[in-house]
């Protein structure tokens, strides 16, 4: 764009920045110092999830600067804001983790009426944690504005000190957040020291970043690159280094040029590029977690992408790039190795990508892949042609026990470990659950059930690491299976089974179980069931009670309780972008 050069006559901002009856709002963008030349400009939102809540977003506000720096090199005038986040490892564990689906929501929104109230022309948005990450790109999408999304960065491994007091298999490795819920249960069974656990909670995560595996923010992150919204390359370099800020730079004057083409969000995700996205979901051994994301940013676009479609994907994609939770790297080696983009490359090598779709550059995906030079190193990144599986690292489930589906990771599990067949011990919440394992109240060879933890009945589908990493830490991982109606977090290692649905709360058969009753998880073959006939499973479902009370009555939980639909959509809150009578772009 042109220095002073701006026909806002169709863009958003001119209904607080030009003709006379603006002249007010202008008096307020002079109070904060902006120029004649400024108001007349472009003005784009910078959206980012800063706070201090947690490493993974304490460098958004830095990173912020660095975009307004490229929106200004381009000619536009940015407007920074912020948005909450909820940080899972902080809300692990415990009622917080009710929060956390929540805020997706409300990060969505909250990005939405910011920019609706301010009329802003475009978005660049910043986000660091679980479900900031889809959040931000809900956001994009429902405005449909030229959009650009950056991630924060992961952190750093941890290492413990060399010498320090610490088992062998902790010493002279990654280390990351995971190995530190799987600590405690290793330490409530009498496996690790206090000072041992003291040594390692001080060195596991070094520096800013969001969780270094594998898990939601780095499946998500791979996510916003493959899908188009993010620069190329850019999710890769972990939050300390310099290179972010170049990174971030680029995205503020990648969005003026998507600005000056009219190339807005929807432009960008389609139904092929959120298959795009599902391929680096797959073939990374992603989170579980994205089966609810991807159908979730579907639905802002008005686009049918389920669970079930997503899970189609998984099941003929390779699993080839060897990341924890399941595999041996961190995203830091992701990126050293090439990142994204050499990924995308593999796939597209098998024909596993839609060449055409646009992305945030404003070329096509497939030309951004013609770009890169390096290729897979053999170690992090296998080459398509020798994957470590030859279906995804993330596996769809259905059967009577779950007629909506479900979602199983399989990431590093070898063909014997992912059929399990045992008796049900059932959970009517996760805190029942965890306080049996730490008790060790139940036995090798089960199948322990944790229901009314759906995203309306928990409410808010909360993650059941601290169960899953007590299981691990006892050495019980490979042992028992798991399923739930909730989530878990993208660092959960073992058999378990998540987004069971219909939920427990909407009558759902794992409302039905009882203790004893047989079930059998089957990831090769994508089933699960229990072994009951309809007529049973019927005649329980006409004797049930109900769904259980929650103590949210009221406050922001009780409203996503009333409005969140089921798992298979995206646990959405609203009708989405195919009830919609207009698009904020063309107000």
């Amino acid at each position: 764009m042109l220095k002073g050069k701006f026909d806002k006559s169709n863009l958003p901002s001119r209904h607080v920045s030009v003709g006379p009856s603006r002249a007010p709002h202008r008096s307020y963008y002079y109070a904060m110092g902006m120029t004649e030349e400024e108001i007349a400009q472009p003005l784009i939102g910078v959206a980012t999830c800063w706070n201090e809540a947690a490493p993974c977003n304490i460098a958004l506000n830095r990173q912020a600067q660095s975009v307004k720096l490229g929106v200004k090199a381009a000619h536009g005038s940015p407007r920074e804001f912020t948005t909450i986040t909820v940080t899972d490892g902080i809300a692990m564990g415990h009622e917080g983790m009710r929060s956390s689906l929540a805020s997706r929501e409300a990060i969505a929104d909250t990005v939405e009426l910011t920019m609706r109230g301010h009329s802003y022309d475009a978005l660049v948005g910043l986000a660091g944690c679980d479900k900031s990450l889809p959040g931000m790109m809900m956001a994009m999408v429902r405005l449909n504005t030229p959009s650009v999304f950056i991630y924060g960065g992961s952190i750093l491994p941890g290492r413990a000190p060399e010498g320090a007091d610490v088992p062998a298999e902790y010493a002279d490795r990654d280390l990351t957040v995971q190995d530190m819920f799987e600590a405690v249960g290793r330490h409530q069974a009498g496996g690790l020291s206090d000072t041992a656990l003291e040594i390692l909670e001080r060195v596991a995560c070094p520096s800013a970043g969001a969780c270094g595996g594998q898990f939601t923010a780095n499946t998500m992150a791979c996510v916003s690159e493959a899908i188009g919204l993010a620069l190329p390359q850019s999710s890769g370099a972990p939050a300390p280094y310099e290179s972010r800020d170049q990174y971030s730079i680029a995205s503020g004057e990648a969005v003026m040029n998507l600005l000056e083409k009219n190339i807005r969000a929807r432009d960008v995700v389609t139904l092929e590029s959120l298959q795009n996205a599902a391929r680096i979901v797959a073939c990374t051994g992603g989170s579980t977690n994205a089966g609810l994301h991807l159908p979730a940013i579907a639905h802002e676009a008005g686009i049918k992408f389920t669970l079930e479609d997503v899970c189609e994907i998984f099941r003929d994609t390779p699993y080839f790039v060897d990341l924890k939770p399941g595999g041996q790297f961190v995203a830091k080696d992701l990126y050293e190795a090439g990142g994204v983009m050499v990924v995308m490359k593999e796939l597209n090598k098998a024909g596993l990508i839609h060449r055409d779709c646009m992305t945030a550059t404003g070329y096509s995906i497939g030309e951004e892949i013609e770009r890169i030079e390096i290729e897979a190193d053999g170690t992090v990144i296998h080459p398509i042609a020798t994957p470590l599986t030859k279906t995804g690292g993330v596996v769809g489930l259905k059967g009577n026990l779950a007629p909506d589906g479900a979602i199983v990771k399989v990431a590093g599990m070898d063909e014997e470990q992912q059929v399990f067949s045992g008796p049900a011990r059932v959970f009517e919440c996760e805190e029942d659950a965890f306080a049996a394992v730490q008790e060790r109240e139940y036995k090798e060879g089960e199948v322990l059930v944790i229901r009314n933890e759906g995203a309306a009945g928990g409410p808010g589908m909360r993650e059941m690491l601290a169960t899953t990493a007590a299981l691990s830490g006892q050495g019980m991982g490979k042992k028992v299976a798991l399923i739930t109606d909730g989530r878990f977090s993208g660092a959960t290692r073992g058999f378990c089974v998540g987004h069971v649905g219909p939920e427990s709360a909407h009558g759902g058969p794992i409302a039905l179980l009882e203790n004893g009753d047989l079930i059998t998880i089957d990831a090769l073959k994508g089933e699960i069931s229990v072994d009951l006939t309809d007529e049973e499973l019927a005649a329980r479902h006409a004797a049930w009670a109900g769904p259980r009370e929650t103590m949210y009555a009221s406050g922001a939980l009780w409203k996503y309780a009333q409005l969140v639909g089921p798992a298979r959509t995206g646990a959405t809150t609203h009708p989405g972008a195919e009830e919609e009578r207009h698009i904020y772009m063309d107000i």
